[in-house]
């Protein structure tokens, strides 16, 4: 009985050690957790000064995208400061966006003719002719007798070089209203057309009344 006995611990022996082999070779231990154990999952650790910088980032965005540009600007400066390189690029891109749209004007609200009016005689002091056209010609469809914008309309057209319409406008505004004659006469925005006969026709008619009765009596 006692061969039999150890005969059966020599065999055991032997078959944990091929286990183990097969488990890993000569000297394997298994975990504690058996041979069904997983490994543990690593946890991405983020530096907390990288996280605080990401919030005001996220706040920064939430401003920007309800179109809260100068608010999100001030907060995109902070993330500037912080120890994202990667954070820090992505808000330089978009105060570059915030400030493109800071710059453009604010949308004007214009209802009747003189609205539109007066907001073409300020685009006529900034030398934005096509703006000011425009304008004065919403204005002339909602009160096509005004004579002051066909004056306005004449000077639009005198200072971007196009004579014909200047003097067909201004020959509709003293039509409208005689007292322009004696406006353009000093105006300054009619000095282009100073050369031309039409418009000294139009703004003098006593004098081409005057050659014909001279011709006349020749």
């Amino acid at each position: 009985m006692a061969k039999k006995q150890k005969k059966s611990y020599r065999s055991r022996a032997r078959r944990s050690r091929a286990g183990r082999a097969a488990r890993g070779g000569k000297g394997f231990k298994p975990s504690a957790g058996g041979h069904n154990a997983r490994p543990a999952r690593l946890e991405k650790v983020i530096d907390p000064k990288v996280a605080a910088v990401m919030r005001i980032y996220e706040e920064a965005m939430r401003h920007f995208n309800h179109q809260s540009f100068r608010r999100a600007k001030e907060i995109l400066q902070k993330v500037l400061a912080g120890p994202s390189r990667e954070l820090a690029e992505r808000a330089r891109v978009h105060i570059a966006i915030c400030e493109q749209r800071l710059q453009r004007p604010a949308p004007v609200h214009l209802r009747g003719p003189d609205d539109h009016y007066h907001y073409a005689v300020s685009q006529i002091n900034l030398a934005n002719y096509e703006e000011a056209r425009a304008h004065l010609e919403k204005a002339r469809k909602l009160a096509p007798k005004a004579d002051y914008i066909y004056y306005a309309l004449a000077s639009v057209a005198a200072l971007s070089g196009q004579s014909e319409d200047a003097l067909k406008h201004l020959a509709q505004a003293i039509k409208l209203r005689p007292e322009n004659r004696y406006h353009a006469r000093n105006d300054a925005d009619f000095k282009p057309l100073e050369e031309d006969a039409r418009f000294q026709e139009l703004l003098y008619p006593e004098r081409a009344n005057g050659r014909r009765s001279g011709e006349l009596r020749a």
